[in-house]
């Protein structure tokens, strides 16, 4: 099975996302069959009241991670849809980089579960926890 390269991850985002999903200025800094990273620069054009980052934002990087963790495992990048995104905000993001770390718990041929770990940094003092399955069609 062929693995997927971080020029390809990054033409693929470039040719298939939506335009506002390309303004949170994702960045691809892991792109591996067991897992990726992207992240986020802290930006007040992602700010909610109060300056802190909205969850939103804090969504779609989640679930394009995803998208980006079940192409990596399969090799290549192949029609899917949300099924489903439970996300569970553990502190807000102030400042800083915001990393979603993704991979796939279960695979399967037409489903595929899978969690990000969001952090700012230090992965021990984590932003938020998202579990998610996909379907692929």
């Amino acid at each position: 099975m062929p693995e997927l390269t971080q020029q390809e991850a990054e033409e693929f985002f470039r040719n298939s996302f939506a335009p506002w999903v390309q303004d949170l200025n994702i960045s691809f800094p892991v792109i591996a069959k067991d897992g990726v990273t992207l992240s986020i620069p802290s930006s007040p054009h992602l700010n909610r009241l109060g300056n802190s980052m909205s969850g939103q934002a804090i969504m779609a990087l989640a679930d394009t991670a995803m998208v980006f963790a079940v192409a990596a495992f399969s090799g290549s990048f192949v029609p899917m849809t949300t099924i489903n995104l439970q996300t569970s905000f553990l502190r807000p993001v102030m400042d800083g980089t915001l990393f979603a770390d993704a991979r796939i718990i279960k695979p399967g041929r037409s489903i595929m579960y899978g969690e990000v770990n969001l952090h700012v940094g230090d992965k021990n003092k984590p932003i938020g926890h998202v579990t998610s399955s996909y379907m692929l069609l």
